[in-house]
């Protein structure tokens, strides 16, 4: 009998390839993308995008925002900063710190 000292990974590699391209388990995958889904609808929704008729969304948006001003400029600006603050750093951690797989 012989033992077979090759790590999980290597043993399925149909899988784990499978799971690597994902980002994760289809399970998990499925369930962060819907999350995500809906947090972007809601951002989408406060701007005041439809999903029914979403150029015409994009139009008005563009006109709100050119009506507006530099004063809609301003507003974004802090909102991305202030987003930039997290974002930013969790992503320069997640490359320094992540997992790469070995070639």
């Amino acid at each position: 009998m012989s033992m077979d000292h090759k790590p999980l990974e290597a043993r399925r590699p149909a899988a784990d390839g499978f799971s690597r391209f994902l980002g994760g388990s289809p399970l998990s995958v499925v369930f962060r993308l819907v999350l995500l889904s809906i947090l972007v609808g809601v951002v989408l929704a406060s701007v005041g995008f439809d999903p029914y008729n979403i150029v015409r969304s994009i139009q008005l948006l563009i006109q709100r925002v050119w009506d507006l001003g530099f004063d809609a400029v301003n507003w974004l600006w802090r909102y991305f900063l202030l987003g930039a603050v997290i974002v930013i750093p969790i992503w320069l951690l997640t490359r320094v710190f992540g997992s790469h797989p070995s070639r």
